[in-house]
């Protein structure tokens, strides 16, 4: 997939709200390109996690057009869906849908043995690279919300992506972290031509954005 369109997109929700809706997204008409970065800032409430969603299909209430590579997404059904969240589209989700009860390895090997996508010691270079390799047979439940973090964005890159969608996704990471966060990330898109959406309500994964907007 090369582009997301979204053309006067507006939630449900704001439709019913008083006052001008000012927005850089909604009610505008604006595309995402594959192989670029984007950054949207927004105070909380004004629908990052909704944006993402919307890409995915996950939810539908809306007004206007989201269009994916020139089909509008409303056309799509079930299995166009599983395919664009399998082969295209990866989200790094702001409450990173972790199991607690699993190890932080078997968070991330429960996706890769659906998309086969990475062999064990690819995986086990990033924990490495991001500093927890020392959690790897650690239960989610017992790590801090930073290191899920980075557990999240690891599960979120065992899978080929044309865009990857990342929601807040270093809100408890410190600046060295998030630096090498980045670099993971953009080691990742670059190797695949893939483009970055990251979404944030003040502290920005540290890219270099090719576009910023304001929800």
């Amino acid at each position: 997939m090369n582009k997301i369109t979204f053309n006067n997109v507006l939630p449900q929700v704001f439709a019913t709200m008083t006052g001008t809706v000012t927005s850089d997204i909604w009610q505008q008409k604006v595309s995402f390109e594959r192989g670029r970065y984007y950054l949207i800032e927004a105070e909380s409430g004004k629908g990052k996690s909704t944006f993402c969603s919307y890409i995915l299909g996950y939810r539908h209430d809306y007004s206007g057009e989201i269009m994916l590579d020139g089909v509008n997404a409303q056309s799509y059904d079930i299995p166009k869906w599983s395919r664009l969240r399998q082969q295209h589209v990866s989200c790094l989700f702001q409450e990173l849908r972790l199991f607690p009860e699993l190890t932080a390895y078997e968070n991330v090997e429960i996706k890769n043995k659906l998309t086969k996508f990475r062999s064990r010691q690819q995986i086990a270079d990033w924990f490495e690279m991001l500093g927890i390799a020392d959690k790897f047979d650690e239960p989610v439940g017992r790590m801090s919300f930073g290191q899920q973090q980075r557990v999240a964005l690891m599960r979120a890159l065992v899978q080929p992506f044309d865009f990857l969608l990342a929601d807040e996704p270093i809100s408890h990471l410190d600046d060295d972290n998030a630096k090498i966060m980045a670099q993971l990330l953009r080691q990742e898109a670059d190797s695949q031509g893939a483009s970055i959406i990251v979404t944030s309500i003040g502290k920005r994964l540290p890219l270099n954005y090719d576009y910023t907007f304001q929800l």
